[in-house]
């Protein structure tokens, strides 16, 4: 599968980065009760956090506000999906648990404070592109409603746009069937190549760790803006 970076991405944030992980022959449950209670205490680690700051004073949220600014994106009419996920939980709303596979994605995203997208690699085309939406690009989005993706950063492959740090497509989900996934990581253009790598590697680790099966990753930067998988 080709992993592809616009290069229209690099010409507005230069430091632009995405990590693409691939899980291979999972097994997706009911959370465990140990992911349970670290989601549960995360969440009441971020309202006692929230009485004496604000959610803006989250790095990665202020950092990904600017990166949607200079990408031409409004983060206050288009909120970014780990963003979503903070001002949810500020508001005394726990975050549903759905299954092992997302229940750990929304983990991460508030630990690394970024957003990070969820599929079932096996509905995903021929390759993987990040990439500014255009006219037409449209999808069924797991809010219930169609979703058009022009001018706001998205995921494609052949069949077209299925995702974004936004919200994602119904069509892309993952349920407790899927045994082979793509993750996308919308990591923080601050960080340098080697801290980058090393999230994704802990992250590959702790999933598998969960899930069994096996797992490679790969970053896509401006000095990598294409890499043909095996």
């Amino acid at each position: 599968m080709l992993l592809t970076l616009d290069n229209n991405l690099i010409h507005k944030v230069p430091d632009f980065k995405v990590g693409i992980t691939f899980h291979h022959n999972i097994v997706i449950g009911e959370s465990p009760q140990m992911l349970k209670g670290r989601l549960q205490f995360f969440q009441e680690k971020i309202r006692t956090d929230l009485l004496n700051q604000t959610i803006l004073d989250y790095p990665g949220v202020s950092e990904w506000q600017e990166t949607f600014k200079r990408l031409g994106m409004d983060p206050k009419r288009y909120r970014p999906s780990h963003e979503a996920l903070f001002r949810r939980i500020s508001k005394g709303n726990d975050l549903p648990f759905i299954h092992s596979a997302a229940d750990l994605n929304n983990f991460f995203s508030l630990q690394y404070e970024i957003p990070i997208g969820i599929y079932d690699l096996e509905t995903l085309y021929d390759y993987i592109k990040i990439s500014m939406g255009t006219e037409g690009d449209t999808f069924e989005g797991l809010n219930g409603r169609s979703n058009n993706m022009n001018g706001k950063l998205s995921t494609f492959d052949k069949k077209g746009s299925f995702g974004s740090p936004i919200v994602d497509s119904d069509r892309s989900k993952t349920d407790p069937e899927t045994t082979d996934i793509a993750q996308i990581f919308y990591l923080k253009p601050s960080m340098d190549i080697r801290e980058a790598n090393q999230l994704l590697e802990a992250a590959a680790k702790m999933f598998t760790q969960l899930h069994s099966g096996d797992s490679t990753f790969y970053l896509l930067h401006n000095d990598q803006q294409d890499i043909q998988t095996s």
